[in-house]
């Protein structure tokens, strides 16, 4: 294979992990799944999370902060909905772009209870537009 075959191969690759095709025509975006599903209330979720459910909620950030999690860096975000808060744990990151107190936020991930506490592990998330919150 020559060296633009090769070049080619791994640049689909790259479109389609980011969900879009070639051509850059939006595809499967995983971005775009979390405006796709209703919400579910954050209040519903611990008494979900017993099946591992895959969840779509929306609320505020109120708090963000850095920790380890089994030796590797997390950042931990506080959603809250007004029913109830839970926390977004993004695995290898230390900082997200956007993720600060007060944004609003749609995330979407498989529900999992951890010290008694709902948790979404490395969700898909978007998060509103400042002023549309």
């Amino acid at each position: 294979m020559t060296a633009e075959g090769r070049a080619g191969k791994r640049g689909g690759r790259l479109w389609r992990l980011l969900g879009r095709s070639e051509a850059g025509a939006p595809g499967e975006d995983l971005a775009a799944e979390p405006a796709a599903a209703p919400c579910t209330r954050i209040g519903d979720c611990a008494r979900e999370a017993a099946g591992r459910p895959v969840v779509r909620v929306t609320g505020t950030v109120r708090q963000v902060r850095e920790r380890s999690v089994a030796g590797m860096p997390a950042l931990e975000a506080r959603l809250d909905d007004g029913s109830a808060s839970l926390n977004v744990v993004w695995l290898g990151r230390r900082a997200i772009a956007g993720v600060e107190p007060g944004r609003a936020m749609v995330a979407s991930g498989r529900i999992a209870v951890t010290d008694g506490e709902a948790v979404l592990f490395n969700p898909r998330y978007q998060l509103q537009a400042r002023g549309q919150e």
